[in-house]
């Protein structure tokens, strides 16, 4: 996960502080320059980095700090303003054109993933503005690129305007949106090819295809991976295309994350969206004040809520609600729990939002997200009569089911003795006694 090795670095710096009734001037600079030597490990740019500790120092060596009563709690809401502030400040959110549609045109390096983005970006258009996009497969140089639009456009049925490799870029860039016009698509996304930013000759075809349609936005996909060069990139494409904004791929990788934290300050465009995985789910409106707020240990609650709601059916919730009410919680509803769980996100990315748990502690636990799955797979093996009364599942039953999800039978065994402490406690939280209890709770004149 990006960031970690940094966390790791400013909470050490600031468990140093917290403890400490007053600081001097001398332990803030000792405090800034720890912080300082963080940021560059972290591949932070340099200029960004002392501009950064100079502001935050100034402010700390303020009488806001050394005449606090919390003065490490106020160090550290200092540092989390000011990395807020360096990322952007505020959120950063797509211009939609006032007569659709509106025009999005993906720009890159090859290899930083633009043709993944563009279906990522279609998926979160259509899910949270309840848009009607288009892809436009633009790349007529890489081989399989016009394929592999179609692909990802597939599985999430999603249109692709494409004209194979003949044309050049503008003309099909032009065409698409008379397309989308036709059918009633009000975001078009267009997949340009990857190019260096040295190639002149590319990087003008570029600039012909924003002549040609005007997109709304151009936004630069960059691979955080690539570390410092991921700012040079995105100073070179600026200064050839004036971007819009960044879509950083990648930010859930083994990365130190320093371009993410260095290229709003020194291109002057916003980061917009994150790459945080795999799936073509895995796109996000990007953040500063909650990404500041993880890079501190202090977890990303409203993230963890919003994808709380976008997983959980409100209907089913309800049922739920009542099943577990008259103790009637079964197999097929723990499975149901299981698969909204998977749809918000992997286990390690969601417990990296909860405040208080770094990523050290996320390491030493060693989540094994493959047990969710193997325990799927075994309640998937079942019968709809042994998943609503697991009680006749027997020896033989559970020799069958071990077999049929390729699993051993003491993996289905454990997992029916989980399910049983479960009903248990299920049973003692929905029993009289608790009701009891509640009802005594609701009279006590403290409470």
């Amino acid at each position: 996960m990006a960031f970690e090795g940094l966390s790791e670095k400013l909470a050490a710096t600031f468990k140093k502080l917290k403890g400490r009734g007053k600081v001097s001037e001398k332990d803030i600079k000792e405090s800034m320059r720890e912080i300082k030597l963080a940021l560059l490990e972290a591949d932070v740019n340099f200029k960004v980095v002392k501009e950064f500790v100079k502001t935050a120092e100034a402010r700390c060596i303020g009488a806001e700090v050394l005449e606090s009563l919390t003065p490490g709690q106020q160090i550290i809401k200092i540092v989390n303003e000011e990395l807020t502030a360096l990322m952007g400040g505020e959120d950063s959110r797509i211009r939609f054109a006032n007569r659709p549609p509106t025009v999005v045109m993906l720009v890159g390096l090859q290899g930083a993933g633009k043709t993944t983005t563009c279906a990522k970006l279609a998926a979160l258009m259509r899910k949270q503005h309840n848009k009607r996009p288009l892809l436009v497969a633009g790349d007529v140089y890489r081989p399989a690129a016009i394929k592999q639009l179609e692909v990802v456009g597939k599985q999430l049925d999603i249109p692709v305007f494409q004209m194979g490799d003949q044309l050049s870029p503008v003309e099909i860039a032009k065409q698409s949106i008379e397309h989308a016009r036709a059918h009633g698509n009000d975001f078009v996304i267009i997949d340009t090819a990857g190019r260096l930013h040295i190639n002149e000759e590319l990087m003008q075809e570029l600039t012909d295809i924003k002549e040609a349609v005007s997109p709304d936005e151009i936004l630069l996909v960059i691979d955080a991976m690539t570390g410092q060069d991921a700012v040079t990139i995105a100073e070179s494409f600026n200064n050839q295309l004036a971007v819009d904004g960044i879509i950083m791929t990648k930010l859930d990788g083994d990365t130190r994350g320093g371009a993410a934290l260095s290229v709003k300050s020194v291109t002057g465009k916003p980061i917009k969206f994150v790459g945080m995985g795999e799936k073509l789910s895995d796109l996000e409106a990007f953040h500063p004040e909650r990404m500041a707020s993880r890079i501190l240990g202090s977890g990303d609650v409203m993230t963890l809520i919003e994808k709380a709601q976008e997983a959980f059916d409100e209907k089913k919730a309800a049922e739920l609600e009542q099943k577990l009410k008259k103790q009637q919680f079964d197999l097929n509803d723990f499975l149901g729990q299981m698969q909204q769980m998977k749809r918000m996100g992997s286990i390690k990315q969601l417990a990296a939002m909860i405040p208080g748990i770094n990523a050290k502690a996320l390491e030493e636990a060693d989540i094994d997200e493959r047990k969710i799955y193997r325990l799927e797979a075994i309640i998937q093996s079942m019968t709809a009569r042994e998943r609503e009364n697991p009680s006749i599942i027997n020896a033989s039953r559970r020799k069958r089911i071990a077999a049929g999800s390729g699993t051993q039978v003491s993996d289905v065994n454990q997992l029916l003795r989980q399910f049983e402490q479960m009903q248990k406690m299920i049973k003692q939280l929905t029993g009289p006694k608790m009701n009891k209890l509640k009802r005594a709770g609701r009279k006590l004149p403290f409470k």
